[in-house]
């Protein structure tokens, strides 16, 4: 008799079901286009940090300004900013990220 739920597998299969679900994100959509965005007073170069502008984030059916702050470097990689995208009528959030 071949046992349908084997512990083994079952193991497996949730490990990788955990796994997955920890690298997903959240799908912004806006409805309307974000404000321009705005200037902000950049400060001087921080060793080992990279400057992360503010950005208009879509929260309660408005957007919200969330101002710029210091990401630490990853050494080997370059940081792209976070922007929003215009697909059809509505606006996508691509979050920043290292590349």
């Amino acid at each position: 008799m071949t046992r349908l739920f084997h512990p083994a597998r079952l193991a497996a299969a949730l490990c990788l079901t955990l796994a997955t679900s920890a690298f997903a994100q959240a799908v912004i959509v806006a409805p309307i286009a974000p404000p321009p965005p705005r200037v902000e007073v950049v400060p001087a170069p921080r060793t080992g940090y990279v400057w992360d502008h503010g950005r208009w984030r879509w929260d309660h059916g408005g957007y919200v300004w969330v101002p710029g702050h210091w990401q630490p470097v990853r050494v080997g990689y370059h940081w792209v900013p976070g922007h929003w995208v215009a697909h059809g009528p509505n606006w996508h959030w691509v979050p920043g990220h290292w590349a």
